[in-house]
C-alpha cells in the first residue's frame, strides 16, 4: 500500500515525539512493504511565529491531499498567560477538526500488566480495564456562540439531531465490535442539549438490540470510571465531557504519554496522542512517546493493516516489558531511558529479522 501521509509536529515535545512516531511507522512500512511519502506543514504556535496562522491554509491543503495526519501536539506558555490573546494556538486544532469534519474522536483506554502500579488507583480496580471512549468532536460549547468580556462571557452547547445521531452510529459500530455494551453519558437532569442527546438515544438503541445500551450522567460516569473501570466497553458522550473524562483516563493507565487517539469524519483522518505539548518537558528528552507510536498503531489499523498495528502494540509491551520506559514510568532504580531511546528500541524491535 501506499499512504500519503501529513506530519504536523506542532509545539513543546512534539517534534521529540514525532519523530519517534515517524520512525516506527517508516519501521512498519520497511517490513511490510508498504509505501510512505510524508509530508511536513505547520500548526499551532509554531505556525502562528511563520504565518500569523495557528493552522494556515497550507496546512490544510497538506491535510487534504494527503491518506492520513500524524499530529502531535500544539500549545504554548506565551498565550496560556495571555487571556486576552485573539490568536491561540489552540484554534488551529480546533480548526483543523472543523475544516476536516472530525466529528468522531475515538480514545482507548486499557491498561498494561507491568503498569498497573503506577496508576494511583488500587491494581485490583484498573486491572485489566479496556474500554473506548468516542467523544464528538466538532460541536458543542467549543464551537457554538460564544461572548468574552470583563463583565459577562458564555458559551453556546448547541447540537443537532443530526450531530448526536452520526456520533452515536460510531459508538454503537464499536460496541457491536467489542463487547456488545454501549454507556451514553450526558447530563439530561439539567441540560437541554443533553436531553436532546438522550431522546436520540433512545430512539436509535432499538435499531442495535444485540447492545446493551445504558445511560449515564456524567458526574456519576466519572466517579464509576475511578471506582469500576472494567463496568465500561464503549462510552460515547459529547465533546467537553468527552474531553474531561479522557484526561481522567490517564489516571487508569497510570500516565497520559500512554494514551493515543483517532479523529475520524468526512476528511482525512488525524491520529495522536491525548496528552498537550508539555513545554516544560521541550528538548529534556524525557517525555514519552508511547502514546504517539500508538497512534500510528491506529492509523495503520484505520486502513486495515491490523497485523501492522498489532505489531506495533507487540512492540510497545515488549519495551515496557523489558523496563524501556521514560522517567515517569520507570520503576524504582530502572534504568534512565529518554524519548529517543524508548522510540529506538521500539523501532529496532519492529525491525529485527528483516
Amino acid at each position: 500500500m501506499k499512504l500519503r501521509i501529513a506530519v504536523l509536529a506542532g509545539d513543546g515535545i512534539g517534534p521529540e515525539i514525532m519523530e519517534q512516531g515517524v520512525a516506527v511507522t517508516s519501521a512498519v512500512a520497511r517490513r511490510f512493504g508498504h509505501e510512505v511519502e510524508y509530508r511536513e506543514a505547520i500548526c499551532g504556535a509554531n505556525a502562528i511565529d511563520l504565518a500569523g496562522d495557528p493552522f494556515p491554509e497550507e496546512t490544510f491543503r497538506t491535510c487534504m491531499e494527503s491518506d492520513a495526519v500524524l499530529f502531535a501536539a500544539v500549545g504554548d506558555p506565551r498565550y496560556d498567560n495571555d487571556p486576552v490573546a485573539k490568536v491561540r494556538p489552540e484554534q488551529g486544532l480546533l480548526a483543523m477538526r472543523k475544516r476536516l469534519g472530525l466529528y468522531a474522536n475515538i480514545r482507548p483506554i486499557q491498561t498494561f500488566d507491568c503498569l498497573v502500579h503506577k496508576s494511583p488507583l488500587k491494581d485490583e480496580i484498573v486491572g485489566g480495564a479496556d474500554f473506548i471512549c468516542i467523544r464528538e468532536l466538532t460541536g458543542g460549547m467549543y464551537f457554538g456562540p460564544r461572548k468574552e468580556g470583563t463583565d459577562e462571557a458564555y458559551d453556546t452547547n448547541i447540537y443537532s439531531r443530526h450531530e448526536v445521531e452520526r456520533i452515536l452510529r460510531v459508538g454503537y459500530r464499536y460496541a457491536r465490535a467489542r463487547r456488545n455494551h454501549l454507556t451514553v453519558v450526558d447530563k439530561a437532569n439539567i441540560l437541554a442539549s443533553s436531553r436532546l442527546w438522550r431522546n436520540v438515544a433512545m430512539e436509535m438503541m432499538k435499531e442495535y438490540p444485540d447492545v446493551r445500551t445504558d445511560f449515564m450522567f456524567v458526574d456519576n460516569a466519572s466517579m464509576r470510571m475511578i471506582q469500576e473501570p472494567r463496568f465500561f466497553d464503549v462510552i460515547v458522550t459529547e465533546n467537553t465531557f468527552g474531553d474531561i473524562l479522557t484526561d481522567e483516563g490517564s489516571c487508569i493507565t497510570g500516565s497520559m504519554g500512554l494514551l493515543p487517539s483517532a479523529s475520524t469524519g468526512e476528511h482525512t483522518p488525524v491520529f495522536e496522542p491525548v496528552h498537550g505539548s508539555w513545554p516544560q518537558g521541550k528538548g529534556l528528552n524525557i517525555a514519552n512517546p508511547i502514546a504517539q507510536i500508538l497512534s500510528a498503531a491506529m492509523m495503520f489499523e484505520y486502513f486495515g493493516l491490523n497485523e501492522e498495528g498489532n505489531l506495533i502494540r507487540q512492540a510497545v509491551q515488549a519495551s515496557l516489558d523489558a523496563g524501556v520506559r521514560t522517567p515517569e514510568i520507570q520503576v524504582e532504580g530502572g534504568a534512565h531511558y529518554g524519548t529517543r531511546e524508548v522510540g529506538q528500541w521500539i523501532t529496532g524491535y519492529i525491525s529485527q529479522n528483516l
